[in-house]
């Protein structure tokens, strides 16, 4: 019985756990320049950019679901497999 994944197959959920990666890290930028004006003396920006810097949560909250979308399918596949056929 071979029990590891190939390399080149995609599980259920791989794409939201990236799409949440990128999301997170593009949430995070956003955050350390928002903040940066308030160790630099300079004028803030506006609130939309507090707003971009939310993302940071929204991304970590898809890479979840992505997560546990996998946890779900590998049960499913798990489950199939201890079934004894008849």
């Amino acid at each position: 019985m071979h029990s590891e994944t190939p390399a080149s197959s995609a599980a259920p959920g791989d794409g939201l756990v990236r799409a949440g990666g990128i999301v997170f890290i593009v949430g995070a930028v956003a955050t350390l320049v928002t903040v940066a004006p308030l160790f630099l003396g300079t004028d803030p920006f506006p609130p939309i950019a507090y707003a971009v810097c939310m993302l940071m949560g929204v991304g970590f909250l898809i890479a979840g679901v992505g997560v546990l979308r996998s946890i779900a399918a590998q049960r499913r596949q798990a489950k199939s497999a201890a079934r004894p056929a008849l």
